[in-house]
C-alpha cells in the first residue's frame, strides 16, 4: 500500500510539473555559440538528463548547387561514409557499430547535413570520425559505382508509388527555372552521367567552414568541447570568395491554373497535389500561418481531412502545408482518391479552400487550433537529437531565441481579425496549380477543367 501511495505521489508531482512548464512556457535551454577564424559557426548545449550526446553540421552544399547534374549533391553526401584519410569505409561502420553510435549524412534542397548520436564517454573517438568524414572524405571508387548503382535503380522504383514521386513533379512545375525545382534525388539521365570526379569537384566547391555551422547538444562540459572542437575544425577550408546564394533569384507566381498530368497506366488511384507560391521560413507571420494551417489541413481533425475523409469517404487521407525555405516556398494539399472520384475529391477540395476564403473561421475553431499548435510545442524539442537539429535551422534560417521563448506568447496574441488577414493574404486561392498521378485515359477529360494540361508519363524522367 505504501507502494503504491507513493507511486501515486511520484505521478501527480509529475503531472503538476509538466502542467506548471506548459503554463509558464516552454524557453530554449542556454547554449554557447561562438565562431573560428575560418568562419565556422559552433553551437554547444549543455543537457545533462542522460549521457548521450548528438551532433549536427550544416554546410550550404544542397540540391540547389547541382546544376545540370541533378543528384549530384546528394550522391556527395551519400559518400562522404565511402572512406576517408585514415579510416575505410568497413573500418568506419566496425568502429561506430561497436560502440553503439551512429553518422548519417544527406543531402536537402539547400543544405547538406551530417548528424551523430553517441554515449558521452565515447565523445573523442566519435567525433575523431565525425571530423575525417566531413574533412577528408577520399571518395572510393568501387564504393560509388555501387552507391550509383543503388541510387538508379531507387529512382526506378520510386515510380511504382505515385506518393515517392509527386513531389518532385510539383516542384518542378511551381518553381519552373528556379533552382527550388531541382529534384534531390535527381533523375536516371543525370544520375547515370556522373563521376567521382564530378562529387570530388562538387565537394571541394560547397563543402567549407564558411557559411557552415556544427552544434552539439548534450552531457559535455562547454570549455573541454570547444577546446576539442576548436582543434578538430579550424584546419577546415574556408571560401576563397563569397559564395553566391542561387536561391535569391525571384520565384514567379503563377499567373495561370495549370495541370501537370502524369500518366500511370495501372494506377487504380488518382494521387494529387493542388497548390502555389507559399512563404520564406523566416516569414514574420509563421507562427500565425502555422495555426491557421493546423486548422486548415495540419491536423486529423482538420477541414480538409472532415469534408474529403469523414463527411464524404472520398479518401483517407487529405492534409495541407507550407514547405518553407529560406528565400521562399510553397503551399499545398495532398491527398489521393480512386480513380472513379478524382473528380469528386478534386472538386471537393477546391471547395474547401474557397470556403476557407468566403466563410473564414470562427473564434472557437481557432481557439482549438492555438491549444493544439501550443500542446504540440514543447514535445518537439525534448531530446539531444531534436535540440541539435532546432540550433541548426535557426542558425540556417537566421531566427533568434524569440522564436522559441515567445511561442505561446505569439500564438495566444493570435484574434479573429489577424487569422482572417493571414487566410487572405497566405493562402491561394487563384491560379493553382495541380500535379495529378493517375491513369491518363480515365481522368484526361476530367482534369481539363481545372486549368492547362500538360502531359507527361511516369516512365520518363521529369524535364529539368
Amino acid at each position: 500500500m505504501k507502494n503504491k501511495t507513493h507511486n501515486i505521489t511520484v505521478l501527480l508531482v509529475f503531472i503538476l510539473t509538466v502542467t506548471n512548464a506548459i503554463a509558464q512556457g516552454y524557453s530554449l535551454p542556454k547554449y554557447t555559440t561562438f565562431k573560428l577564424s575560418n568562419g565556422l559557426t559552433v553551437n554547444l548545449m549543455e543537457q545533462h538528463d542522460v549521457p548521450l550526446i548528438s551532433i549536427v553540421a550544416v554546410v550550404p552544399a544542397g540540391a540547389i548547387y547541382d546544376g545540370e547534374q541533378a543528384g549530384l549533391a546528394s550522391l556527395t553526401a551519400t559518400a562522404l561514409k565511402h572512406g576517408t584519410t585514415n579510416y575505410t569505409r568497413s573500418a568506419i561502420d566496425e568502429e561506430l557499430d561497436f560502440i553503439g553510435a551512429n553518422i548519417y549524412t544527406a543531402a536537402y534542397k539547400e543544405f547538406s547535413r551530417v548528424t551523430a548520436d553517441f554515449a558521452a564517454k565515447d565523445q573523442k573517438k566519435v567525433l575523431a570520425i565525425f571530423k575525417e568524414i566531413l574533412l577528408n572524405p577520399t571518395f572510393n571508387e568501387e564504393e560509388f559505382a555501387k552507391e550509383k548503382s543503388r541510387m538508379l535503380v531507387g529512382l526506378e522504383q520510386q515510380k511504382e508509388s505515385p506518393k515517392n514521386v509527386i513531389g518532385s513533379y510539383f516542384d518542378k512545375q511551381l518553381y519552373g527555372n528556379h533552382v527550388y525545382g531541382t529534384i534531390n534525388s535527381g533523375i536516371t539521365t543525370t544520375v547515370e552521367k556522373l563521376s567521382v570526379a564530378d562529387v570530388k569537384k562538387f565537394y571541394s566547391a560547397n563543402y567549407t567552414a564558411t557559411n557552415s555551422a556544427i552544434t552539439i547538444v548534450g552531457d559535455f562540459a562547454t570549455a573541454d568541447m570547444k577546446k576539442s572542437i576548436t582543434a578538430l575544425f579550424s584546419s577546415w577550408k574556408k571560401e576563397t570568395k563569397e559564395k553566391e546564394d542561387l536561391a535569391n533569384a525571384k520565384i514567379e507566381k503563377p499567373t495561370s491554373a495549370h495541370v501537370l498530368l502524369i500518366n500511370k497506366d495501372d494506377a487504380n488511384e488518382t494521387t494529387f497535389y493542388i497548390g502555389s507560391t507559399g512563404i520564406s521560413r523566416n516569414n514574420p507571420d509563421f507562427v500565425a500561418i502555422d495555426v491557421v494551417n493546423t486548422l486548415f489541413g495540419g491536423r486529423f481533425t482538420s477541414m480538409l481531412n472532415d469534408e474529403l475523409r469523414v463527411n464524404t469517404g472520398l479518401t483517407y487521407g487529405a492534409s495541407s502545408s507550407f514547405n518553407s525555405y529560406k528565400n521562399g516556398g510553397s503551399f499545398v494539399i495532398s491527398t489521393f482518391t480512386n480513380v472513379k472520384t478524382t473528380e469528386a475529391a478534386l472538386d471537393k477540395a477546391v471547395e474547401v479552400l474557397r470556403t476557407l476564403h468566403e466563410k473564414g473561421i470562427s473564434e472557437q475553431n481557432l481557439n482549438s487550433a492555438k491549444n493544439y499548435v501550443k500542446g504540440q510545442f514543447p514535445p518537439e524539442y525534448e531530446t539531444s537529437g531534436q535540440l541539435a537539429s532546432l540550433l541548426s535551422q535557426m542558425f540556417w534560417y537566421k531566427l533568434d531565441r524569440s522564436f522559441i521563448d515567445d511561442f505561446e506568447k505569439n500564438v495566444d496574441s493570435i484574434d479573429l481579425a489577424k487569422a482572417n488577414k493571414i487566410i487572405a493574404t497566405y493562402f491561394p486561392k487563384d491560379n493553382l496549380q495541380f500535379t495529378i498521378v493517375g491513369k491518363a485515359s480515365e481522368i484526361r477529360k476530367i482534369v481539363s477543367k481545372y486549368g492547362t494540361v500538360t502531359e507527361v508519363n511516369i516512365s520518363d524522367d521529369p524535364k529539368m
